[in-house]
């Protein structure tokens, strides 16, 4: 009577992960800094730390997955798993929310920056044109919208081949708008630091679109992982939460490609000098 369970919960086995994400988390960040210093020793912590982060990653959810096949995920963890993943696209958010207010900070007061001469863009600043290969993305990316969601549904429907022709396309559309951001980054008119001969336009033009694309390079890792999956027969209409929250952050990283391709491509670079 003292092992029966009379709650929907499980309770996990003790487990070092969190304890190693920690320490690689906090080494990530330590040998980013000393690298930005010129340290010696700041690459290594930083391999390290990535190394650790990446090996915690992989561990870890491999163990959720053990625990959804052994059958631990009932209805209400179910719930809580998604309330987790939310909780995530929220914080997500925030991120992208400073390097948002960054450009816009720039560009709606451009007077408080004498080094930019009152201006946005900059006087003379050239800029991508928003109608060639920006606008060629925004359109694949809204193509991978489709397909992740024909992908959802046809698994819902239990359509196997739908489900892995459906994340195919996405993983390869992903691919391709990796490809032809680092083709436009490699031809870009401007510097994206002052030690480039860029300025202020080029910094935060490239923290904004560059973790975009790090974020598109992330989702399309996470979509591989589910086809691979879905080509194992691990997903099913009544359980996929790994799938589920795969194209929760495909459909993140579309919104604010959607954002970035109207205020800083279109908006920010208006008036300026398109090139490309």
């Amino acid at each position: 009577m003292a092992a029966t369970r009379n709650h929907p919960y499980h309770i996990l086995p003790p487990s070092l992960w969190p304890l190693i994400g920690a320490f690689s988390g906090l080494a990530l960040t330590a040998g980013g800094v000393l690298t930005m210093h010129d340290n010696p020793y700041g690459k290594f912590v930083l391999l390290a730390g990535a190394l650790g982060v990446l090996l915690t990653m992989f561990s870890w959810w491999r163990d959720v997955v053990h625990e959804s096949h052994a059958g631990d995920h009932t209805p209400i963890v179910q719930l809580h798993l998604r309330y987790g993943m939310i909780l995530f696209i929220a914080s997500e958010v925030m991120f992208f929310l400073a390097w948002f207010w960054a450009f816009f900070d720039n560009a709606l007061f451009p007077s408080a920056v004498d080094a930019i001469g009152g201006v946005w863009p900059p006087k003379d600043q050239p800029v991508i044109n928003p109608l060639g290969f920006p606008l060629l993305n925004t359109l694949i990316l809204l193509c991978s919208g489709t397909t992740v969601t024909w992908a959802h549904h046809s698994l819902i429907n239990n359509d196997r081949k739908g489900l892995e022709t459906g994340l195919l396309l996405t993983i390869l559309l992903g691919i391709l708008f990796s490809s032809i951001q680092a083709y436009e980054y490699a031809h870009a008119p401007f510097g994206f630091t002052t030690t480039s001969g860029g300025n202020v336009y080029g910094s935060t033009f490239m923290m904004a679109t560059g973790f975009h694309g790090a974020h598109v390079l992330i989702g399309t890792i996470f979509l591989i992982v589910c086809y691979i999956r879905a080509k194992r027969g691990d997903f099913t209409p009544q359980k996929h939460f790994g799938f589920e929250a795969a194209a929760w952050y495909w459909h993140f990283v579309d919104v604010v490609w959607l954002f970035l391709f109207v205020s800083i491509y279109l908006w920010g670079g208006w008036g300026a000098e398109w090139h490309g």
